[in-house]
């Protein structure tokens, strides 16, 4: 059939006049997300300071809008020679954004930026899997405080989570100053503990109450026992006397702890061998972690990780 012709019915669609503003309004915010460097937010908030009231109605949801200027910022990674294009190269203020550039790793920060690290003597540190390339495993992120803030100044793409993967990153921000922190705060990742050890020896590391809190959580659900954290308000507040363990004085962790398992119930028990291996230490050594840090110079109150 080379043609087909279609012959008016009495079943067509009553003219849709509000369609109009919303397909006008898609079309800007695609040509502004593909031309400008915008956020995303900026892009939606001036489109839509002339968008009629009148079609409210058949305005797209908020989150279906950022979908779509996500979509029309196709992601640059690297060019036809593996390296990054320029555009990630500079800050808007023109400097100098890569550090360092390779297959495992690319760390990415200004001289403005060490130079706000170095000043500091208090660093935070921590990683996240969920914002990442594909070709890289992790967005490591080192943290000073600034007016009254803790703010984001190195960032790594790094390939793994190993000791090792941890020390290449490290290595190349150290190397760029006579960097002399006197504390780094971190989560309780393997890799993350026996790089610190290995390039920051004479730092006192802390872990981070925040993620020590997950971390017993994450026991209370893998122990059966959220139903029973929910509805039993005395247990509920045994769990926390555990997390509070992080603020008492170091020759007193193991009394407090004796103190506390006995207001367990006997259900509890798996929950409280695995605190006691992990986090205090087998019987026989009960003075230091396994690893012979102690507890309370390894759990503290957390800083930029966020509210317990």
């Amino acid at each position: 059939m080379d043609v087909f012709l279609s012959q008016p019915t009495a079943h067509g669609h009553a003219p849709q006049p509000d369609r109009v503003p919303a397909i006008q309004l898609k079309n800007e915010i695609k040509a502004r997300a593909v031309t400008t460097d915008e956020s995303t937010s900026s892009i939606i908030h001036s489109a839509l300071r002339t968008y009629p009231l009148s079609a409210a109605g058949e305005l797209p949801k908020n989150e279906a809008l950022m979908l779509m200027i996500r979509r029309q910022r196709t992601v640059e990674t690297v060019d036809a020679d593996g390296c990054l294009p320029e555009k990630l190269r500079k800050t808007y203020r023109d400097e100098d954004f890569i550090l360092h550039e390779d297959k495992n790793l690319i760390i990415f920060t200004t001289k403005t930026n060490l130079s706000i690290l170095k000043q500091n003597k208090h660093w935070f540190a921590d990683g996240t899997f969920k914002v990442c390339p594909d070709d890289y495993y992790q967005l490591f992120t080192l943290h000073a405080m600034m007016t009254n803030a803790i703010i984001p100044l190195v960032y790594g793409l790094l390939i793994g989570k190993s000791a090792q993967d941890y020390n290449s990153f490290f290595e190349k921000v150290l190397v760029q100053d006579n960097f002399q922190p006197e504390s780094i705060m971190t989560d309780f990742e393997t890799g993350t503990i026996k790089s610190v050890r290995e390039m920051l020896p004479n730092v006192l590391h802390k872990g981070c109450l925040f993620h020590f809190s997950q971390a017993i959580w994450r026991q209370v659900q893998q122990k059966g026992l959220v139903t029973k954290y929910r509805e039993d308000e005395y247990f509920r507040l045994n769990v926390k006397k555990l997390i509070a363990l992080a603020f008492v004085p170091v020759d007193e962790i193991t009394t407090g702890f004796d103190l506390i398992t006995n207001q367990f119930d006997d259900d509890a028990d798996d929950l409280l061998d695995y605190f006691e291996k992990t986090w205090i230490g087998e019987p026989k050594r009960r003075e230091s972690l396994a690893d012979g840090t102690d507890i309370r110079r390894f759990v503290c109150v957390p800083i930029f990780c966020g509210k317990v």
